[in-house]
């Protein structure tokens, strides 16, 4: 059964295009905060950008997410322009196994080079989006997009939170983190 389930999920994760919202029903705003939920890689990405910050503490739990947004707007700005990124759908697959491994492997980095790790892997997101922009308005589709995104980020924190308050809330996370770098692996070798 379990098979079944994963190669279903898999599926649906494969095809998020035809799931997005037309900005010309919608609007440009809603076809942007929509647009990260539909990419697997996307959320599972996020949630564990919210989770390796909760798991560094401090200054982290707003730092990584602050540069995952904001470099991921100037990789989104970029597509737009028309400037060439190369990799981009390789780096967002390494980007959920990279950062599943950070939060299961507990990586302490500074917070300086964690935000620069979450920085690079943004920048490849961002670009996706805007190369996914279609008729959508630019700034609109970005604010939305930015919105569900950070949004993401502080689910991440908030599980990480809980479940640091439960007797092996380190184990959670890390299965967490071991469970997103194998669905990571696992679209990677599918690809």
């Amino acid at each position: 059964m379990k098979p079944i389930l994963a190669a279903a999920a898999l599926s649906i994760a494969g095809t998020p295009a035809l799931a997005h919202l037309n900005p010309a029903e919608h609007g440009s705003f809603a076809a942007g905060l929509s647009h990260p939920a539909f990419g697997l890689d996307h959320i599972l990405a996020m949630l564990a950008v919210g989770l390796w910050a909760a798991t560094l503490g401090g200054r982290a739990i707003w730092a990584l997410p602050s540069s995952f947004v904001g470099v991921m707007m100037v990789g989104f700005m970029a597509a737009v322009a028309g400037i060439g990124l190369p990799l981009v759908e390789p780096m967002i697959l390494v980007s959920v196994l990279a950062l599943g491994l950070a939060v299961a492997l507990s990586l302490r980095l500074p917070i300086s080079a964690a935000a620069g790790v979450v920085g690079v892997f943004a920048l490849f997101h961002g670009h996706a989006h805007g190369g996914e922009l279609g008729t959508a308005g630019a700034l609109a589709f970005g604010a939305g997009f930015a919105i569900t995104t950070a949004l993401l980020h502080a689910v991440g924190v908030g599980v990480a939170l809980a479940a640091s308050r439960i007797i092996a809330g380190s184990k959670v996370l890390q299965g967490m983190g071991w469970a997103t770098a194998l669905c990571g692996l696992w679209v990677i070798v599918g690809s």
